[in-house]
């Protein structure tokens, strides 16, 4: 058995989709289905019911999935833990977390963090990395922590369940527009179904999955999407430009609506409540994390909600 067949199990038990895990994993499809095959062949029992669409995981899968986690959790840490033991401390800490609230949450946060006088040295795993791969990122121990948005709806959020997190503050996420020139919102949500042009999240963003969920299937609107983009501050320049309506979170579009560039483009029932968490994993990969975690328990929530 080898350590990559749960790797992929894993990615695939969090996908539901061999192309999208065969993506997350970096290799061919065919490769993935192979290793996959192998695994289950050590295992001596199906674990994935390809029959349905998308694929689901057999009695056997569910009772293997959370022992395969902590397997690889534990095997990452013994590499990890031998290498300390070789090589240079290390006192950076990873951070696995979305562009928005790198811009708007992270910064601010930061200060109250170091606020006793401590500093940290932090850095993101990747610039623009989609959600689904940053809950990957925490999945396989490869970052310290994961810094996302929350809300129950949503099934990453589910399988992060037995994960320690710390809720840091709350935020809204609103539909905004460019206002006319009398400062009503050129594109508004109707609640009677007219069409409305809307700017939409891709499929592999947290708010594509989060707000049909808990707007749009429990209204009748109707969205007509005419552009698409995981990043919530590219839907906000689209906005900006009066191409449709977004939804995003507020605290990214505060200056802008201080200036007049946007204005709400729905009514405030139509906004939807997330947290802000922080998630590690099982067992902090070095000392630093360690004290890290406790000085943001210390910290508690920056505010109940970011925008108030």
């Amino acid at each position: 058995m080898e350590l990559k067949w749960l790797e992929d199990f894993l990615s695939l038990s969090h996908f539901m989709n061999f192309t999208l895990a065969a993506g997350d994993r970096h290799i061919t499809q065919s490769a993935l289905s192979r290793r996959i095959r192998q695994l289950e062949e050590w295992v001596g029992l199906p674990l994935i019911d390809r029959s349905t669409y998308p694929v689901r995981l057999t009695p056997a899968g569910e009772s293997f999935l959370p022992r395969a986690r902590k397997t690889v959790e534990m095997l990452i840490a013994l590499r990890e833990e031998t290498q300390e033991q070789h090589a240079a401390p290390q006192d950076i800490l990873s951070f696995a977390t979305m562009s928005t609230l790198v811009l708007t949450f992270f910064p601010v946060w930061m200060e109250k963090i170091e606020a006793d006088g401590e500093s940290f040295r932090t850095r993101f795993t990747e610039a623009y990395s989609s959600f689904s791969n940053n809950v990957s990122k925490l999945f396989r121990n490869e970052c310290d922590f994961l810094l996302t948005y929350a809300h129950e709806c949503v099934p990453a959020i589910k399988e992060l369940s037995d994960y320690p997190y710390l809720t840091l503050g709350s935020e809204r996420v609103i539909a905004i527009s460019a206002p006319t020139d009398d400062g009503a919102p050129i594109h508004q949500v109707c609640a009677d179904g007219t069409p409305v042009n809307y700017l939409s999240y891709r499929d592999s963003s947290f708010f594509a999955q989060a707000l049909p969920k808990t707007i749009f299937d429990k209204t009748a609107i109707r969205l007509n999407t005419v552009y698409e983009n995981a990043m919530s501050a590219a839907l906000k320049a689209m906005a900006v430009s009066g191409h449709g309506v977004a939804w995003i979170p507020e605290s990214l579009a505060v200056n802008e609506m201080s200036t007049g560039q946007l204005v709400r483009a729905a009514d405030p029932s139509l906004d939807m409540e997330v947290e802000i968490r922080l998630y590690r994993s099982y067992r902090l990969r070095s000392k630093r994390a360690g004290q890290f975690w406790r000085r943001a328990e210390e910290v508690g929530m920056l505010a109940d909600r970011v925008v108030p």
